[in-house]
């Protein structure tokens, strides 16, 4: 036997207490009917034989009642769910077809609150699925583009009949090269996607040790770029997983070396907060039009018209939104200026 439908519910939900009621009082008033019936030693008269409660009529009275309080019962319940049905077919309608659509002006009370809670899932569907096709599509172009090329050496220095042992090494090392920016992307990729996925189990840890290993691995190639790190580091404790924070604190540093002038310059800075801990890197370099931010910490945005450089795919902001946002943190890119951006990450302590 299948599930009563929500109509059937409500009107069992209706009718049956107002039956009970009805049959309750039918009862009583049939009692006291009885009970005020005369009573004596002998043959009771004719008229007031007539005069006791008849039966029937009770039992025509309930029936009739039952009838109408089933019918006030379905008629009422749907009118009350008829919201409700046109809620749910234009929901399967929008699930099936678009997510541009939405449920619109449904009235007021519960049922308006549904229909606005519905359109902002929508909203955020569309939102989520429109970012995934762009990042599909772009991770597919970003690796795509190393294999062309891997295969156009190859296929040059195969078809050279003249190819010497030397020339041979050299495009065995250009492909080289190019696996190297693959496993590079492949691994910005693996780190994105794991930011997204959220923090399952948080650890303490703090991010002045953190920002320090990040800024000793890359003195050497910042002064091999001409750019002078400076570091400010204070104790600043904070939860989470300290390997994606690793990963962030590094990508800030990685971006602000790579993104910068000759004879430029990059302060990293961590500090306690009432909440946690905050690190801070600031770097010199070109000058981002404060209406281009929110571009950079998308997947594969790049200042200025390339999408993506010989310096890395444009991820590197990306990943760090991705981690913040995984920790709860809360993260500030502002614009310098004079150049350079000002990027701070605060960490909740945690408990």
């Amino acid at each position: 036997m299948g599930r009563l439908t929500l109509r059937t519910q409500l009107v069992l939900l209706y009718a049956v207490p107002f039956l009970i009621s009805g049959f309750l009082l039918l009862t009583f008033s049939f009692a006291q009917s009885s009970s005020s019936a005369p009573v004596g030693s002998g043959p009771a008269p004719e008229a007031s034989v007539r005069e006791g409660p008849d039966i029937t009529l009770y039992a025509v009275v309930f029936v009739v009642t039952v009838v109408v309080a089933i019918g006030l019962g379905w008629f009422v319940a749907g009118r009350f769910l008829r919201p409700l049905r046109a809620i749910v077919a234009t929901a399967r309608d929008i699930s099936a077809t678009n997510l541009h659509r939405r449920l619109g002006d449904t009235g007021r009370g519960e049922f308006g609150e549904l229909a606005h809670t519905l359109d902002d899932l929508f909203a955020r569907l569309e939102a989520a699925f429109e970012s995934q096709r762009r990042f599909v599509a772009n991770a597919a172009h970003e690796l795509r583009t190393p294999l062309t090329a891997e295969r156009t050496l190859l296929q040059v220095a195969l078809a050279d009949p003249k190819a010497t042992t030397g020339t041979l090494r050299a495009a065995c090392q250009e492909v080289v090269t190019l696996g190297a920016a693959q496993e590079r992307l492949i691994n910005a990729l693996l780190t994105l996607a794991s930011g997204e996925q959220g923090v399952e189990r948080r650890e303490p840890f703090d991010l002045a040790a953190v920002a320090r290993e990040a800024v000793a691995a890359r003195r050497t190639e910042a002064h091999r770029r001409g750019v002078r790190i400076e570091s400010a580091l204070s104790a600043a404790p904070a939860a989470g997983d300290p390997s994606l924070v690793e990963r962030l604190v590094a990508n800030l540093v990685d971006n602000a070396v790579r993104h910068n002038t000759p004879g430029g310059r990059v302060e990293v800075s961590t500090a306690a907060t009432g909440a946690g801990g905050l690190v801070r890197v600031w770097n010199t370099g070109p000058v981002v039009p404060p209406g281009e931010v929110e571009r950079l910490v998308q997947p594969f945005q790049r200042l200025g018209r390339d999408r993506t450089g010989p310096d890395g795919h444009g991820l590197g902001l990306a990943i760090v939104r991705a981690i913040a946002a995984a920790h709860g943190a809360a993260l500030r890119v502002t614009p310098r200026p004079e150049g350079g951006l000002d990027v701070e990450v605060a960490f909740p302590r945690g408990t």
